[in-house]
């Protein structure tokens, strides 16, 4: 796991960090003993690492295709206007959607990359028609769809 290192994170921290991104449901006697200290100082840690941020929080990871949400498609989205008002604007109302897992502002040949999940391929031309196209300042989508996720987080 790569961290810059913008506190002074030691290799117990580091270690700390690799375990939690595995399972971040281990407890803290668990923890303590995999990275080879005591559970108060192990806690003492953890605690700092959510205060200062290295930790953003907990989740549970949803298994999308028991739910039917199996189908996963990439929208590449191009902007008419890109000043920073306008990537607010988009920034705020992309969000809102609940279909798109994630939204990343890219540098080539278009500006944002949106993974969207949904049950089936028309439901997902519902969402590209009736709520991403209809984003602020949308001048262009493409869209790839995934035939198999090997590696998801």
């Amino acid at each position: 796991m790569d961290i810059d290192r913008e506190d002074d994170l030691d290799a117990f921290d580091l270690k700390i960090l690799a375990i939690l991104a595995e399972d971040g449901r281990i407890a803290v006697t668990e923890l303590a003993s995999r990275i080879g200290l005591s559970k108060t100082p192990s806690a003492a840690r953890l605690k700092r690492l959510t205060e200062t941020g290295y930790i953003e929080g907990f989740k549970a990871v949803i298994n999308q295709k028991k739910l039917g949400l199996d189908h996963v498609a990439f929208a590449e989205v191009k902007l008419s206007d890109t000043r920073e008002k306008a990537l607010e604007e988009f920034n705020r109302a992309v969000s809102k959607i609940r279909e798109v897992e994630e939204c990343h502002m890219i540098a080539g040949r278009f500006d944002y990359l949106l993974k969207v999940r949904t049950q089936n391929i028309r439901r997902y031309r519902e969402v590209l028609g009736e709520k991403i196209s209809s984003l602020p300042h949308v001048a262009s989508t493409s869209t790839s769809v995934a035939m198999q996720s090997v590696k998801e987080r």
